[in-house]
């Protein structure tokens, strides 16, 4: 099990302790360059400059890189979301193919099972022993449904009818777990801590460069640095999409859980 520093952490702690960093290093650059202002000739100057550019412009490019796949990843969870709605409300319409003595037992057997997804999704966190249980007992559910039909099976081997309901458990079984491996699927926080870090270095080479020139904007370097901080903020709440502002929306299953609840009544 991977230990996941900045999913455990509050975003709001990551931005200001980004925040001062980017700053702390911008005005030590900013000192620096004061420093050795007058030992550098003017070519000595162009190259900084330049060096300076190719820096700004190669965070910017890890910005966007970055920012996409957390973007991707974010569209394909709101997609696993309907593709798992579709195969739950699949099953459960053909599990009406199901001897009618056990209508009831399957009717609340899909019910909970809607119910432990939102919940585990909504209100627990990753690796978690909530979690853990409520996955335990899908687990179960699964096995319970399948024993059903396995039994409805071996009472009517020809059955078409009850062959459409075993496939639909079985895409519901996949379509699970796919689920599952999406949600848990994050841009790799070796590549956050690198961005980050890479963020510290060129506010660093910003106020080196303001260093040697004399004066610096405070206002635009400012500007800067919450920029920047806001759009890796950004990307981390995309990553972690139950825990930020960018929620993947549960409409889907909070749409199909009604249609479950009404059909009991």
């Amino acid at each position: 099990m991977t230990t996941e520093l900045l999913y455990h952490q509050p975003v709001a702690l990551i931005a200001i302790a980004l925040l001062a960093c980017m700053v702390i290093a911008g005005e030590l650059g900013y000192k620096l360059g004061r420093r050795g202002r007058q030992a550098q000739n003017e070519p000595t100057r162009i190259q900084i400059g330049s060096i300076q550019a190719a820096t700004l412009g190669l965070l910017a490019l890890l910005l966007g890189f970055t920012f996409a796949m957390a973007l991707s990843r974010f569209e394909y969870r709101k997609q696993m979301v309907v593709k798992e709605s579709n195969a739950i409300g699949t099953a459960a319409l053909r599990s009406q193919f199901l001897p009618t003595s056990r209508d009831e037992e399957v009717d609340q057997l899909f019910r909970r099972y809607v119910e432990i997804r939102l919940e585990s999704v909504l209100r627990t966190e990753q690796r978690s022993s909530e979690r853990e249980q409520l996955d335990a007992e899908v687990r179960r559910i699964q096995r319970r449904l399948w024993q059903l039909a396995n039994e409805a099976a071996e009472a009517e081997p020809r059955s078409i009818p009850l062959g459409l309901f075993t496939h639909a458990m079985n895409d519901l079984i996949d379509i699970k777990a796919t689920r599952d491996i999406a949600v848990a699927n994050h841009v790799p926080e070796s590549v956050l801590l690198f961005l980050m870090g890479f963020a510290v270095l060129a506010a660093m080479v910003l106020g080196y460069g303001n260093g040697l020139a004399g004066r610096r904007i405070i206002s635009l370097t400012a500007a800067y640095c919450v920029i920047v901080v806001l759009v890796i903020v950004l990307i981390i709440d995309l990553d972690h999409p139950q825990r930020g502002l960018a929620r993947t929306s549960q409409q889907s299953m909070l749409q199909l859980q009604e249609i479950l609840d009404a059909r009991q009544r």
